[in-house]
């Protein structure tokens, strides 16, 4: 039916698109399209459509036939033209009836045939909805099996690494105290280092200074041994006690 919709669409669009003749409402259009499309059209009406107009051919017929026989019995005579008629009538209420009846089996049987194709339908629908609900409840509940087993997993992994993180924080927080120890370590041996090196700094400052000092005084007592002595040579002293003055002097 599809190919029949189709084709006539196609005819209907170069009747449309056709030139027309002028002064005319007609038109010219491509006998060969039209032909073919009419072919396909032919070609795609179902058989079924075909039998009905033979059954309907074969109806008008028989019911043109008993019209022209009844004709030809009247105008013979009246009296058998109507037997003829009432013959006539009856044989085509009969046809007709049986024409009616044959269509209706017909009817019956495509009705039939389309309830079963329904039902057949119907029940591969049912069969197939009832394996995908079976194939959808397996894969739920493989999902949910192993939805449960990466939880598990998960969970198993989140307590290990959280049990690992708790022995390094321990390591680290133990680790800190050893650094903190050593380093308050360090911090006293460096001040006592510093402390050391200014108490040696000090001493070394007031050795110094002392032998500073008594350098002071021994090149002080030199300087007063030397002036009484040049002193002694400007008065021309006695020249024993200048040298045991000297003596003394080196002493200190």
């Amino acid at each position: 039916m599809y190919r029949v919709f189709g084709a006539l669409d196609e005819l209907v669009a170069i009747v449309e698109e056709a030139r027309g003749v002028p002064m005319t409402a007609g038109c010219i259009v491509p006998r060969g399209d039209v032909l073919d499309l009419l072919d396909d059209v032919r070609e795609a009406i179902p058989s079924e459509l075909d039998d009905a107009q033979d059954v309907l051919d074969h109806r008008d017929k028989l019911v043109n036939d008993a019209r022209d026989s009844a004709e030809q019995t009247v105008s013979a005579a009246s009296a058998e033209a109507e037997s003829t008629i009432t013959n006539a009538r009856e044989d085509a209420d009969r046809m007709l009836r049986d024409a009616k009846a044959q269509a209706d089996r017909m009817v019956a049987e495509a009705k039939a045939h389309a309830e079963q194709l329904v039902g057949d339908a119907q029940a591969e629908a049912d069969r197939t909805v009832q394996n995908g609900q079976r194939e959808f409840e397996a894969m739920t509940a493989r999902a949910r099996t192993e939805a449960n087993r990466l939880i598990e997993s998960g969970n198993a992994a989140y307590e290990r690494a959280v049990s690992e993180g708790v022995e390094e924080q321990q390591r680290l927080v133990s680790q800190s105290e050893v650094v903190h120890a050593a380093q308050a370590e360090a911090n006293r041996v460096i001040d006592g280092a510093h402390a050391e090196s200014e108490r040696l700094r000090n001493e070394c400052d007031q050795y110094v200074d002392a032998k500073l000092a008594e350098f002071e005084e021994f090149l002080n007592g030199t300087l007063r041994s030397v002036h009484r002595g040049r002193q002694r040579l400007r008065d021309a002293g006695p020249a024993p006690q200048f040298a045991a003055e000297e003596r003394a002097a080196r002493r200190r």
